[in-house]
């Protein structure tokens, strides 16, 4: 099992300079993973925010082994090409350590409705299916058009290609139990589910894995990524939190580095207490088994 972190890059995080440097601490401290939460606006306090592919182009130029990604990005408000040019440039940067989480994105009334962008989920999960057929289309180098519902695209030649292969990494973010998201996760590289009650437990993965493991056309490696609190009087001694996710076939726990985490509010001004605790957690190193 590997460990990663992820947070909103939100208030001191905004700043690439200390985003990245957040990054070589937690490379340095043996965290696997760095994930970021990808919000043009995440709630009505508007906390200052990070651009994320700055901000992952910022940490992938201080950093050599922690793998970077975002958890998740909404492919229904970024033009796919765009993101295509946007994902191999850092995928080079970064020498092959990018994974692309993806979603249909939350919370819609405020990241799509701000901008008069449509908040209805069978849309969004539509461009979302094109934008990947799209994107992992130019990803390939060779020619490529495509004509879909709400993308169309003239035959190009995308250059250059990203350095991992077959292509970058794709993990599937999606609300647990629904069965759509884990459908189209089945045929990529991860799932990341969500669920609001509780958090997922081992029998949660184990019914995913029986139901994806139905759905995939391959056996190729496959990550079950689990979003997940470490309790503090627990954090030295893990095992018997994580060991049992480990047993079911989970091989990413993601630890929550947010302020909600520690109870406060999530529509209050950003606060110097939420950079520090959310410092302190990750200088605590992975939990490891």
């Amino acid at each position: 099992m590997k460990f990663g972190i992820t947070l909103p890059p939100f208030g001191d995080y905004a700043d690439p300079r200390y985003f990245a440097e957040t990054a070589r601490v937690a490379e340095s401290l043996g965290w696997d993973g760095l994930f970021i939460w990808d919000h043009v606006f995440f709630d009505p306090s508007f906390h200052p925010n990070l651009d994320v592919w700055v901000g992952l182009a910022a940490a992938a130029s201080v950093s050599s082994t922690i793998r970077l990604g975002t958890l998740i990005t909404p492919l229904a408000r970024r033009r796919p090409w765009v993101l295509a040019r946007q994902t191999v440039s850092l995928d080079r940067l970064s020498n092959g350590r990018l994974t692309l989480g993806v979603g249909l994105g939350d919370p819609a009334q405020w990241d799509f409705a701000f901008f008069n962008e449509t908040t209805d989920p069978k849309i969004r999960a539509q461009m979302l299916d094109e934008g990947l057929a799209l994107m992992t289309g130019l990803w390939t180098g060779e020619p490529f058009g495509y004509q879909g519902t709400h993308y169309q695209m003239q035959q190009v030649r995308f250059q250059p290609t990203p350095v991992q292969s077959p292509r970058i990494p794709i993990w599937v973010g999606g609300n647990f139990p629904n069965k759509p998201p884990m459908r189209r996760a089945a045929r990529w590289d991860g799932f990341y589910p969500i669920k609001w009650d509780g958090g997922m437990t081992p029998q949660d993965w184990r019914e995913v894995w029986s139901y994806i493991s139905q759905q995939r056309p391959t056996d190729a490696p496959f990550d079950l990524v689990n979003g997940g609190r470490v309790p503090d009087d627990q954090w030295m001694h893990a095992s018997s939190v994580i060991e049992p996710y480990a047993e079911v076939g989970v091989t990413w726990w993601i630890e929550d580095v947010s302020p909600w985490r520690f109870g406060h509010s999530w529509e209050i001004q950003w606060q110097p207490e939420f950079t520090r605790q959310m410092d302190d957690l990750i200088r605590r190193g992975p939990p490891r088994l």
